[in-house]
């Protein structure tokens, strides 16, 4: 589509695409959205499914990023988008914008032809078909499929970023406050100081005041309080007493922004410091400490429901997939069955 104004501002963009009270879903899915049309300098009317699928399949960032989701979580970002879509498009504000984008020159009749090509199009690239996502039921999830650190693989995240720069320091907070709390990162970025010492039966604890669902929880912190000494160095360093805890830093590195971090900045974060895992350098995601924090804490003697309300679960099924496949050794099968014959005569090659 031709326009004499391309393309819009992220503003106008924003405005369009997010609902006035986006759920948390909602909110981090468009916001996803939003960032990678930025990055592609796309607007709002210039939807491409299936580059945006294959952006969010992607495992290894480039120029152009990239995010590495698990497939069935692409499909529930593409399903929140055309949903948002299929909204707007019924949405009389979306005609008017779209005639304001038509070339100066044109008159009524060129106008109307020029808005209704648009809105076909739109309704096109957001059709369900658009952008399939395969997907492939597994029971069993290889090593290499989700993170699951070890003690020593965290400890080696942690001092990756350094703490001589502001950056360093913030960073290694994020990874200490999210591995030790399990948080997601929209929740990590939701933040604000008071949150950080909050009480749950007298415990310190985290307040998420807007996790999953919109539902609050508390996630106390035990003898994993230490996470919190590296979140108050950064704010220390960073001045910052009030509003949201992680802010994202002007060119340079010195100077603070007054802004929250986005969930895509978070990414960006993880990305930049990979640890060497089995021999190769790899890049841990936000949720691999999700998966982290509730296996360790299930190795450790937590159990299952006590897992799931720290990390704001709906089903405690939901919270055993967190957990993951338990390591080989542990599903080995007793020795229900003895053989009839004595073991020489397998070794003699007497039993057929």
């Amino acid at each position: 589509m031709n326009s004499a104004r391309l393309p819009t501002t992220w503003e106008e963009d924003y405005a369009m695409l997010m609902p006035a009270q986006p759920d948390k879903d909602e909110r981090s899915r468009l916001g996803y959205f939003l960032d990678w049309l930025a990055l592609m300098g796309r607007a709002w009317y210039q939807p491409d499914l299936e580059a945006y699928r294959d952006y969010l399949l992607h495992d290894k960032p480039n120029r152009r990023g990239g995010i590495g989701l698990a497939p069935s979580t692409v499909q529930a970002h593409l399903a929140t988008v055309r949903s948002r879509y299929a909204a707007i498009l019924r949405d009389n504000r979306v005609r008017r914008a779209l005639y304001e984008l038509a070339p100066a020159g044109f008159g009524p009749a060129d106008r109307k032809a020029f808005v209704d090509e648009a809105l076909l199009r739109l309704q096109n690239a957001v059709y369900p078909s658009a952008a399939p996502v395969a997907l492939v039921t597994r029971r069993d999830a290889a090593d290499a499929d989700h993170l699951r650190l070890t003690p020593e693989q965290v400890r080696a995240l942690l001092r990756s970023p350094g703490q001589d720069t502001l950056a360093g320091l913030r960073d290694t907070a994020v990874f200490a406050l999210m591995a030790c709390t399990g948080i997601r990162e929209a929740e990590l970025c939701a933040l604000d100081v008071p949150d950080l010492r909050a009480r749950l039966g007298g415990e310190l604890a985290l307040r998420v005041r807007a996790g999953k669902g919109r539902h609050q929880r508390l996630v106390p912190y035990g003898p994993l309080d230490w996470c919190l000494t590296y979140v108050e160095r950064w704010l220390a360093a960073a001045r910052i007493s009030e509003g949201p805890v992680f802010r994202g830093l002007y060119r340079g590195g010195r100077a603070v922004r007054r802004t929250r971090l986005s969930t895509r900045a978070v990414n960006d974060i993880f990305n930049r410091w990979p640890i060497e895992i089995d021999g190769a350098l790899r890049a841990v995601r936000p949720h691999d400490l999700r998966r982290t924090y509730a296996r360790r804490a299930y190795e450790g003697g937590m159990d299952l429901e006590r897992i799931r309300q720290n990390l704001g679960h709906a089903s405690v099924q939901t919270t055993q997939g967190y957990i993951g496949t338990l390591d080989a050794g542990q599903r080995r099968p007793p020795a229900m069955f003895a053989p009839p014959h004595p073991p020489e005569q397998h070794a003699e090659g007497m039993i057929p």
